[in-house]
């Protein structure tokens, strides 16, 4: 092989390792951030599905969630629809260099409580 040939192969292998760590990797990571979360929905939380409806969990079934919208207004939807939880620490297992396991945690806050607290606070 000529010089151009191998300096062409080099700068494609750079540019596809940059691509896997600036989009593949971060992709995963929120995959696997998003089924920790799916598979952690339990009856009581507080939700926002993927439409922006906010609810509660009334009971959690295998592939479907049914959430309490309003007063004796319940909405059986994909446990794929739920957008976010809130009020909610999802711990989700991230391995460090060399295997090493480590536990990485995301919370998730109501703003709608924060700033009930701090108009509490306020008066």
């Amino acid at each position: 092989m000529d010089s151009g040939t191998t300096t062409l192969l080099l700068y494609m292998a750079v540019f596809f390792a940059i691509m896997y760590f600036f989009m593949i990797r971060p992709q995963q990571k929120q995959q696997k951030q998003r089924q920790a979360m799916l598979t952690s929905l339990k009856v009581n939380d507080k939700i926002i599905t993927a439409g922006g409806i906010h609810g509660k969990i009334k009971k959690v079934k295998e592939d479907s969630v049914i959430v309490l919208i309003a007063d004796k207004v319940e909405i059986e939807l994909n446990k794929s629809g739920v957008g976010t939880i809130l009020n909610r620490e999802i711990t989700v297992e991230k391995r460090k260099f060399f295997g090493k396991k480590d536990n990485e945690k995301t919370k998730e806050v109501d703003n709608d409580e924060e700033s009930e607290t701090q108009e509490d606070s306020a008066e």
